[in-house]
């Protein structure tokens, strides 16, 4: 009887630290779900047995109910979204169109975008946007003028989509078309039109230049007969006449004193004394 009532003390005891000791561990767990943190970044919403709060959380530590509420963040940074397209041409060319957008969600409409469409958003409303209006904008135009027109189409494509995703809270920053991919019958074509336009240029290159070098000789040859014209203009009896006397004077500086024993003239003169003496 004495032993039963020994043993009662320590099993109360021992109970009494076993539950003290559940309780503490029950307040820090609850504690420690007492608190959520939302990243630099992003926006947060309570979530409530599954039921979204429009409440937007900044980032931070916020309270939260343990065990009944947690914090679900929502990504406000710019985010890329690439996505390959397959459509036509309006010239009925196969073109693939490789393109990169960068949005992100509006902050302050985050609950309206997790609440009608949820996280996956990326796969439910962007990506079948790009798709579809990329094939619409790319039936505009035909295959070389996507090409020739790479800004203007890929403007179009963003007034489009920017539109588009407006309707669900989501901002487009940017569109790249990063890739036009044509058939190789097509390529082919395109390089043998760009050899086709070289060889012309060329050609019309080398016109020019002969065209020039012809204009350049013409007024070559036209200096020369305006020169000689002129030269031609200046001559005058007295330059005869004073050319005449040059030629003259040079002679006697040459003249050894001797007659020459003939001469020519309409009477020809013969020295007889010079022949003589020979």
């Amino acid at each position: 009887m004495n032993t039963e009532l020994t043993q009662s003390p320590k099993k109360m005891n021992l109970n009494f630290v076993v539950t003290s000791i559940f309780i503490v561990l029950l307040i820090v767990i609850a504690g420690l779900n007492s608190f959520a943190s939302v990243q630099y970044g992003h926006v947060g919403l309570y979530k409530t047995f599954g039921k979204l709060n429009d409440d937007i959380l900044g980032p931070g530590i916020h309270l939260k109910l343990p065990f009944v509420q947690t914090v679900i963040q929502v990504n406000t940074q710019v985010t890329k979204a690439e996505t390959d397209t397959s459509a036509s041409s309006k010239d009925l060319q196969p073109v693939s169109t490789h393109v990169a957008v960068n949005y992100s969600v509006n902050k302050s409409a985050a609950f309206n975008l997790m609440n009608n469409i949820g996280g996956n958003f990326d796969t439910v409303i962007i990506s079948p946007a790009i798709q579809e209006i990329v094939k619409e904008v790319t039936a505009k135009y035909p295959a070389e003028d996507l090409i020739a027109k790479r800004d203007v189409v890929a403007g179009e494509i963003s007034d489009h989509l920017t539109k588009r995703l407006a309707k669900y809270d989501l901002i487009v920053n940017d569109i790249n078309i990063v890739n036009f991919k044509f058939s190789d019958a097509f390529n082919q074509s395109i390089e043998a039109k760009q050899v086709a336009q070289q060889q012309a240029l060329k050609a019309e290159n080398d016109l020019k230049r002969i065209e020039i070098e012809a204009k350049q000789k013409i007024a070559q040859a036209q200096a020369e007969a305006e020169s000689l014209k002129l030269k031609k203009q200046e001559i005058t009896p007295d330059l005869v006449q004073f050319k005449q006397i040059e030629v003259q004077e040079k002679a006697l500086e040459k003249w050894d004193g001797h007659l020459p024993s003939v001469t020519g003239g309409a009477t020809p003169f013969i020295d007889l004394n010079s022949l003589s003496k020979k």
